[in-house]
């Protein structure tokens, strides 16, 4: 049976405004910078540059007796002026322009401020000469090669399919494939391997290794014949890679019979090689850190600057400006302006509408992003300070109720902006942290004990590593009780491996007596 139900709701709605001010606020500098150079070029009533002297507006009106009024219109008196002009202007109706035309004043005024000094244009980075990708490398380096028609074909396959890291993990069978479909020659698997061989050696040296042993083998035989450790390393890598990859060092002494000192030299030189050749040059990328934020603490007082450099100053156009002045004031004597449609005044107020939202969606990002770095400096003061070792535990929540937001909009400023501080730039996220407390009551950041964890591993004796219960058995000494698994998350947070793959081998002056009593 259907029934016929009446209810009120209250709900909130995003408008169009609010959108684009939640956008803009999540963007970083450099991102910023892009969305108003796009701003610019689609909205023609945005311009980049400092204000210009104005002309006299009775000049630009060719002696109007009025000008439109710099406050902005109430709504009962936009509304009323709006009825009056209904009744005589039909072509308006619609379009309230002095309304409009009001809130330009305020906003040709606005500029988005940088915060730019001298001192700051002087430290500019000079721009970095591009250079060739890996790919643009290698082929290169084939004229070196002695290749004939056929092998160079084969090269170009064998580049085109190395992989990010510089390792080429595609079946040889498949590269026969290609060639064959592609360029119509029969080739076999050992031509390829045979071209294959001679890239390898190029620079950098292991490039288009199949696999992590193939590329230290490949680095190891390009290296002289008397150097130090190179063959039994050699042999390492061919007899025994499980043993190394696993490091059980009494084992690798045993299969390659040798001594604890010829182990160690050997791994040693392994650990020099380079296990991805090539890793993040195969595509030029030049990834730049902006900070979004500069805090310095100068005279007992903290500086908080906004980074607004790649942000060009903005403006309402002046030409459009004169032109919605010669309507606000055509408008007034119940006159159509010559040359504009509808079409046209309609263009023109929704990009004065879109202008303005877009610059005040800027200042109104500008204020937020310093209320949230202003209330992060009072709650980590003691980090900004001294640095290290000083940060307190503070959550999103902390902030926002400081600031009086929401959650959200903390997280949205924090998220993939960074500062710059006396002591090095910071992702905002570092921080936010939960808290622990010792034994004596006191909270302190989980990143605290992070570091205290760090530190203890990076003291650890190297040929018995701490495993994660002792770690925490530590801590507990310290006053932290923390239990094993929560250790091993914090290790694992770190990229820390576990204790078996931090061993290494130590040589030390201990008498031989000790030594073999250990063993």
């Amino acid at each position: 049976m259907l029934k016929l139900k009446q209810e009120q709701k209250l709900q909130q709605k995003l408008s169009p405004q609010q959108i684009q001010y939640i956008k803009l606020l999540q963007l970083p500098t450099l991102a910023l910078e892009q969305r108003i150079k796009a701003e610019l070029e689609s909205n023609p009533l945005l311009e980049e540059g400092a204000e210009e002297e104005e002309t006299p507006l009775e000049e630009t009106l060719d002696g109007a007796p009025e000008s439109a009024d710099t406050e902005t219109a109430s709504e009962p008196e936009a509304a009323e002026a709006a009825t009056e002009e209904e009744a005589s202007v039909d072509y308006e109706e619609e379009i309230d322009w002095e309304e409009l035309f009001n809130n330009v004043d305020d906003l040709y005024g606005y500029k988005a401020r940088v915060d730019r000094s001298e001192e700051d244009e002087e430290r500019r980075e000079l721009p970095l000469p591009a250079r060739p990708s890996m790919i643009e490398h290698l082929r290169e380096q084939l004229i070196l090669l002695d290749l004939n028609e056929t092998e160079r074909l084969i090269a170009e396959q064998i580049i085109g399919s190395i992989d990010e890291d510089g390792y080429l993990r595609r079946p040889l069978e498949s590269i026969v494939d290609d060639l064959m479909f592609t360029h119509g020659i029969s080739v076999t698997e050992e031509d390829v391997e045979r071209v294959l061989k001679q890239i390898q050696r190029l620079d950098p040296v292991g490039i288009a290794a199949r696999d992590l042993r193939e590329c230290l083998i490949v680095q190891l035989e390009a290296l002289p014949e008397d150097t130090p450790g190179r063959e039994v390393a050699l042999r390492m890598l061919r007899e025994a890679f499980k043993d190394f990859t696993m490091k059980h060092f009494e084992a690798l002494q045993r299969k390659l019979g040798v001594s604890e000192v010829a182990l160690k030299e050997a791994y040693d030189l392994i650990q020099h090689l380079n296990p991805k050749p090539g890793e993040g040059d195969l595509i030029p990328q030049q990834n730049y850190i902006v900070p979004d934020f500069t805090v310095t603490y100068e005279d007992g007082e903290f500086i908080i600057t906004l980074n607004s450099r790649n942000a060009p100053q903005l403006r309402i156009s002046r030409r459009y400006r004169q032109m919605l002045e010669q309507m606000a004031a055509a408008k007034k004597k119940g006159k159509r302006v010559n040359g504009l449609d509808e079409k046209t005044r309609a263009f023109l107020k929704n990009k004065l509408e879109s202008a303005r939202w877009f610059i005040n969606s800027i200042n109104q990002r500008r204020q937020t992003m310093l209320k949230v770095m202003k209330a992060i400096v009072e709650l980590q003061e003691d980090f900004f300070k001294y640095g290290e070792g000083h940060l307190k535990p503070m959550i999103l929540k902390d902030v926002a109720d400081r600031i009086g937001m929401d959650i959200s909009t903390v997280s949205r400023v924090v998220n993939g902006k960074y500062v710059q501080t006396d002591f090095g730039v910071y992702e905002l996220k570092y921080f936010f942290s939960e808290g622990l407390a010792t034994e004596s009551g006191e909270e302190v950041s989980n990143k605290e004990v992070k570091a205290l964890i760090q530190r203890m591993i990076a003291q650890e004796d190297k040929r018995n590593p701490l495993s994660d219960q002792k770690i925490a058995e530590l801590l507990a000494q310290q006053g932290f009780k923390i239990a094993r698994r929560t250790v091993t998350k914090y290790r694992e947070q770190l990229g820390i491996p576990v204790a078996r793959l931090r061993r290494e081998i130590v040589l030390d002056n201990r008498p031989t007596e000790t030594k073999r009593s250990k063993t």
